[in-house]
């Protein structure tokens, strides 16, 4: 069988053996090292630029289109410029590393490359092209235009050539000898990326050939010439790039828009600078001539003037630069309108800036989206248009007071424009990228990722007072040595009749500081209180903040110091859940412009005094929100035992379990650290052995100023371990058991308490908490040091777990705490109607993503079931 049978049987056989070859070649490219690519590279890029000369007489003569010595600049362009971009630029193995963060990314080639090139371009596309394919380690094939495939083809074989003397393999540029639409869509098809450069319906078929492509748009370049710009420079600018090889460059302007004030002077400069502007009878037959039949006209394409002046039908002076056609409409039904691909251009003339923005929009919009656009302005002193016209532009390449065919292409009026051949128009062009396309472009990037512990923090109060007795003397401060006139005290209505803040209004008095006082904080306090308070702030202007009570009260008082300080922000955006805290999508305003913030605690388990937490209740839908940020952090805390003496038995059985869960919710985080284990640990042992006295103290309304002394510490203790461990799913379940039933904080959390420690002992849970440093399950460890540090003891790990349940259990019935939600919850029916909607609010809390184990919104379901029902079913 000759080899015509054989091409009859088989039209891309050729191909087929052409790719087999670059494949091969290809796979051995993939081997070599930094050195010996650059090595490669710089030979081939020096071998193309010796032949420029040769291959741009070789491109016109072949296409008849163009001009010889603008094509040398082009090949000259096409070796030099890209290979000084990319010279020291790594495309082999590790380009980049990041230590600290653990980040190390290695290039790897993408295969082989198919690359479509033009007829317009036909010898620096090519070597382009290949340039890039070399410094990349990818191998390529080249499908000539057919009216191009001799020049094209001339350009390949020099770089392959040069190539493998500088040591790259054989066959590792191909090309098509005999161009046919069957091969060009075989290479499309098995090429691994087709770099594509041409017609609309060239890069079109790439697209669509489920092959990655990178291809280019239509241009269709205006420029505006505003009346502040140098007339000279852009008159000048524009006929360089239009005259530049007959103005084939898809960047070069098609249409001038020059501002009335200066369109005579613009106009008259095209003429005195060898322009022909065309009467009406040459405007017409001109317009026949660029398009037939709705495309345009090939036979115009990289023409002289005189050219096409003579195949409309006129004549025109043979060193003639560009025929200028004034014409008026931009619609597409204007053949002036159109990409002319030629030394025609259109010159429209703008009553004003924002009629020449409108002209330009419409012209880009009409068949050059994603390309380029162009100005010519006083960019010094007229940023506001400039900005404008960049804003209104939909294109990818935005030129200022530069010839767009040269500005466009990059690095020579620009020298951070990257240099191609290949201009990306975006989606705006129905194309994948939006810039020059460059090396980046044809490397996969492989990221290896590896594990890091983030940066952690430990983060208080600027000052902690704490002894019995200090309050006064801690006030001092205020005056002597902050300087504050005003201040505002926060408290609730049974603190306030019990003469809780005598003490501070004594002090303020004495140092001449007016001031205030809110007492209308409820035990739940709803944002509607903290609205209240903040516009009674707003209407008094103080400069400290004082928070005296429980949580409630302070919660509230930190709501209102935001209001107060922020009357803008928005409660739901505080709100809103994070995983970190440092990427939280809302920002917390900064806190501390207009007021100092101090919190005077009245009881031992909060911690609200030293933490960065606020709840409080939506009284509109009765959900209550946990708000967590530093910005929260009171700048100072005042913890004086002597303002928690006579503490009700609930509350101090109620604070002081709270104290209980704080830290042990934080001893078990996924945040835990050294800093906040060893606090957590010495509040645990400090609030079992003294709990209880203070219980009693409580209960036979009897002074105990050690044991309340301790258990102030202890809760301010707990509060600092959690307010940078956080907490965990015991307070997400605890407050929304407390805001669908009324269940005071801390009892919510024991009842909850024994169920989530059970659920996070289990050595293989079905998730794990998601944080760096928390590598692996093991809260039932953290479950069992606590145990230790309280003197606990078992024969073994679960004997151990289990009396420290039973530890805590005790402490709870030692200070009146029921054993079940459903002591507190008599009412089953309500309950159970009530659990899908706190289930699922619960999973949502802000405390669930530091827990431990990661619990699904089944498994709280069932924590609750337990934990109403008085029993222990697997979750």
């Amino acid at each position: 069988m000759d080899m015509n049978e054989n091409a009859a049987e088989n039209p891309v056989a050729d191909v087929e053996a052409t790719f087999e070859r670059v494949r091969a070649a290809q796979a051995k490219f993939a081997t070599y090292a930094q050195e010996q690519v650059d090595a490669i590279f710089k030979a081939a890029a020096l071998a193309a630029n010796r032949q420029r000369i040769p291959l741009a007489r070789m491109a016109v003569e072949e296409t008849g289109m163009g001009v010889v010595e603008d094509k040398v600049i082009k090949n000259n362009y096409a070796a030099e410029y890209i290979y000084n971009a990319y010279k020291d630029t790594k495309t082999c193995g590790v380009v980049e590393t990041d230590e600290a963060a653990g980040i190390e990314k290695i290039a790897e080639p993408i295969g082989v490359i198919g690359a479509v090139i033009p007829t317009t371009n036909p010898t620096s596309t090519a070597i382009f092209k290949c340039l890039l394919a070399l410094k990349t380690r990818n191998g390529i094939i080249i499908s000539p235009h057919p009216r191009a495939k001799n020049s094209t083809i001339a350009a390949a074989k020099i770089v392959l050539e040069a190539a493998v003397k500088a040591g790259a393999p054989e066959g590792i540029v191909g090309w098509v000898e005999a161009p046919s639409l069957p091969k060009t869509n075989f290479i499309m098809k098995e090429s691994d990326i087709i770099l594509a450069t041409g017609g609309p319906g060239m890069v079109k078929a790439a697209y669509s050939s489920g092959t990655p492509a990178l291809g280019v748009g239509a241009g269709n370049t205006p420029a505006i010439i505003d009346e502040t710009a140098d007339v000279t420079l852009a008159v000048s600018s524009i006929i360089h790039s239009k005259t530049f090889d007959n103005g084939m460059i898809c960047a070069s302007e098609q249409s001038a828009i020059v501002l009335d004030t200066v369109y005579d002077e613009v106009r008259a400069l095209f003429r005195k600078m060898g322009c022909h502007l065309l009467n009406k009878d040459e405007l017409d037959a001109t317009r026949k001539t660029i398009l037939i039949n709705g495309a345009l006209n090939a036979k115009i394409v990289g023409q002289k003037p005189v050219t096409i002046a003579r195949l409309a039908g006129f004549s025109v002076p043979e060193d003639t630069k560009v025929l200028i056609g004034e014409v008026e409409s931009v619609e597409l039904s204007e053949e002036f309108a159109h990409e002319k691909l030629s030394p025609v251009l259109a010159l429209y003339r703008a009553k004003d800036f924002d009629d020449a923005l409108a002209k330009a929009e419409r012209l880009v919009a009409d068949g050059g989206f994603g390309h380029t656009s162009s100005i010519y302005l006083d960019a010094t002193n007229e940023t506001e248009k400039l900005d404008r016209f960049a804003a209104r532009m939909k294109t990818c390449r935005i030129l200022v007071n530069t010839p767009s065919s040269q500005g466009g292409i990059g690095d020579i009026y620009n020298f951070a424009l990257p240099p191609s051949l290949t201009l990306g128009c975006g989606s705006w062009g129905g194309n994948s990228v939006s810039e020059n396309v460059g090396v980046k472009h044809l490397l996969n990037i492989k990221t290896v990722a590896m594990r890091r512990e983030n940066m952690l923090w430990f983060r208080a109060p600027e000052k902690v007072y704490q002894k019995k007795g200090c309050l006064a003397v801690a006030l001092r401060e205020l005056g002597e040595v902050l300087g504050k006139k005003k201040a505002f005290i926060v408290t609730d209505s049974f603190l306030y009749a019990n003469g809780y803040t005598k003490p501070i209004e004594k002090s303020l008095e004495r140092q001449g500081l007016m001031f205030t006082t809110f007492s209308n904080v409820a035990p739940d306090p709803t944002l509607a209180c903290a609205k209240e308070g903040a516009k009674l702030m707003a209407g008094f202007q103080p400069d400290v903040i004082i928070a005296v009570g429980g949580g409630s009260a302070m919660d509230a008082a930190k709501i209102m110091w935001v209001l107060y300080e922020h009357p803008e922000v928005d409660f739901q955006d505080m709100a809103m859940r994070f995983m970190d805290i440092r990427k939280r999508v809302y920002t917390f305003p900064k806190m501390g412009e207009k007021a100092y913030f101090i919190c005077v605690p009245t009881s031992a388990g909060t911690g609200s005094e030293v933490t960065p937490f606020a709840v409080i209740t939506d009284e509109q839908t009765g959900v209550k929100y946990p708000l967590a940020d530093y910005a929260l952090l009171p700048n100072m805390a005042i913890v004086d035992a002597d303002m928690q003496m006579m503490a009700p038995p609930g509350l101090t059985s109620a604070s002081g379990i709270d104290a209980v869960s704080h830290a042990l919710e934080a001893y078990a985080s996924v945040m835990a650290t050294d800093y906040t284990d060893g606090l957590a640990i010495r509040a645990l042992q400090t609030i079992f052995r003294y709990l209880p006295e203070c219980y009693d103290a409580a209960v036979s309304k009897t002074k105990n100023p050690v044991a309340r002394e301790k258990m102030a510490n202890a809760a301010t203790m707990a509060g600092m371990a959690f307010a940078n461990a956080f907490l965990g799913v015991m307070h997400s379940m605890a407050h929304k058991l407390g805001a669908f039933h009324h269940i005071p904080h801390g009892i919510a959390n024991a009842l909850m308490m024994e169920e989530v420690l059970r659920f996070n002992a289990d050595p293989v849970p079905r998730k794990m908490g998601t944080f760096p440093q928390y590598a692996y399950p093991h809260a039932l460890e953290r479950y069992l040091e606590v145990a230790d540090a309280l003197g606990i003891g078992g024969a073994s790990k679960g004997e151990k777990f289990n009396n420290l349940l039973k530890a805590i259990r005790a402490l709870q019935k030692r200070i009146g705490i029921k054993p079940t939600i459903r002591d507190y919850v008599p009412d089953e029916k309500d309950f159970l109607a009530r659990l899908d909607a706190m289930v699922e609010q619960a999973f949502d809390d802000q405390c669930t993503g530091a827990n431990p184990r990661y619990p699904l919104m089944s498994e709280i379901r069932q924590m609750y079931l337990n934990a109403y029902y008085g029993r222990h079913e697997a979750v």
